[in-house]
């Protein structure tokens, strides 16, 4: 059976891994960070976590339902039903028609270790380069150099920019489709307090400033230790303000809070993601070339969210899995 590698332990990564090996492909998945789950991440310090990345998941689509319903019974997700409120000018959310938010349990990369328990995950692996030779595509990272493995598919599942450089020489054409997704950056910043916030809201939108989203972190299912809120710039202001200092970011952000009702913090954490979301994402949904043993996938390429994310992996999968390959 054909040995695939997949670049990016995220959602998309999982989902597509996932559905590969459970048809009897081998699969190897290859991750820069420390651990599985992309955006759908958590910091956690002393007493104290918070999910300074994806906040929530919908499930629309049946496939992705039936996912979760399996997450739920294995204890690692769970429905959130914070008290919600819309600061400014009143927009629509997607959120606002959705019947039940999700959230992993006890932290949102719960999910994703589920998922990777099964992998052959290889992390602090940072791909750098990929080399087409006679016995297949070999792989380049960072840490390690030349890795001896080689491989019949590479799968990528990384944010757009950073398939641009690894897919240039190799595959200019899907070089050039990740190229038109314009991704946007988002401060998000974790602040700790001394006692609950007697604020009359788990979680709010907020359509003025600097910011768009705050959160009771510790609102959410399982979790527990001190009163944690994140705070999510807004795009706009996150993309003019990237490379400002973190002090400067928290400082503006938690003002910005104060004048919601919060007061100072005891503590926080800033936390710069170069790329959070696509302004607008795709909607190719995957891509795959069975010729040349190549393919992206993610939510940048199917409508920004989880349960994008999750579907275009999967997607993904079921194109290889249907296409004379290798």
């Amino acid at each position: 059976m054909p040995h695939i590698a997949v670049i990016g332990a995220g959602i998309a990564g999982l989902s597509c891994s996932t559905m590969l090996q459970e048809a009897g492909y081998t699969v190897s998945l290859f991750d820069k960070s420390s651990g599985p789950s992309g955006r759908m991440s958590t910091r956690c310090g002393n007493n104290w976590q918070c999910d300074h990345g994806a906040q929530y998941f919908i499930a629309r689509h049946a496939e992705f339902r039936s996912e979760v319903a399996r997450w739920q019974r294995a204890g690692v997700a769970g429905v959130w039903t914070p008290r919600v409120q819309v600061f400014g000018s009143r927009s629509l959310h997607e959120a606002d028609s959705a019947p039940e938010w999700f959230v992993g349990i006890p932290r949102m990369t719960a999910p994703a270790y589920f998922l990777s328990a099964a992998m052959t995950l290889t992390t602090r692996t940072t791909v750098q380069q990929i080399r087409r030779e006679t016995d297949g595509w070999h792989l380049f990272s960072v840490e390690s150099g030349w890795l001896n493995t080689h491989f019949d598919a590479v799968l990528f599942t990384l944010p757009a920019p950073q398939v641009v450089p690894l897919l240039r020489q190799p595959a200019p054409a899907l070089a050039a489709l990740a190229n038109k997704a314009t991704m946007r950056g988002c401060w998000a910043l974790m602040a700790r307090f001394a006692a609950p916030l007697a604020l009359p809201f788990d979680a709010a939108f907020v359509n003025q400033g600097p910011l768009r989203w705050v959160a009771r972190d510790n609102s959410k299912p399982g979790r527990s230790g001190d009163e944690t809120w994140v705070l999510h710039a807004s795009a706009e202001w996150s993309e003019t303000h990237l490379e400002q200092v973190a002090d400067s970011v928290a400082t503006t952000l938690l003002q910005a809070f104060g004048e919601l009702g919060s007061p100072a913090a005891k503590a926080w954490m800033a936390h710069r993601w170069r790329y959070a979301d696509t302004d607008p994402a795709l909607n190719t949904g995957c891509v795959w070339q069975a010729a040349s043993g190549l393919g992206l996938c993610g939510d940048w390429l199917n409508g920004g969210t989880v349960e994008g994310a999750w579907l275009s992996g999967r997607q993904l999968a079921q194109s290889v899995l249907l296409s004379d390959f290798p």
